[in-house]
């Protein structure tokens, strides 16, 4: 999977520390916690219900993309979620952020999923242009959170 130049593949431990840089820079709503991402990163590598993306070049991680399958009942049957997806800065306006929806398209298609869905607050005319439409009202509750050891 490439975009000019740009190649897009499964996360690998390899990717972890770049990953880790663009997943701090899109926290906004919790302080980012590097100990907590790693735990994270490993759990994600190590399941099939999750899909971690990564954007590359010759110069290194230009993004990333985060995607869940989810059991449902009203889609009947698994559901694809896009967690997080970030792409670079200065690597924006090169179709990489296209790029990675399809490849969790595919991902998700391959696993039999009705369909894909995430939220967002600035970039709903991005996903518009891909085809999404707006389907509901994203609620949250912030949940008390245990203290690390």
């Amino acid at each position: 999977m490439s975009c000019s130049s740009v190649h897009i593949r499964y996360g690998t431990t390899e990717d972890a520390e770049a990953v880790c840089d663009l997943a701090g820079q899109l926290a906004q709503s919790f302080p980012f916690s590097k100990a907590r991402f790693h735990d994270s990163y490993a759990a994600v590598l190590s399941t099939d219900d999750a899909c971690l993306l990564i954007a590359a070049d010759s110069d290194g991680v230009l993004g990333y993309l985060l995607g869940v399958k989810h059991r449902t009942f009203y889609a009947n049957g698994p559901v694809a979620w896009v967690e997080e997806i970030l792409v670079r800065a200065e690597a924006r306006g090169r179709g990489i952020g296209r790029a990675l929806m399809q490849a969790l398209e595919r991902w998700a298609a391959q696993r039999n999923c009705a369909l894909s869905a995430l939220a967002t607050r600035r970039a709903a005319p991005f996903y518009l242009a891909l085809g999404y439409e707006e389907s509901a009202t994203y609620l949250r509750k912030v949940l008390p959170t245990r203290e690390l050891p």
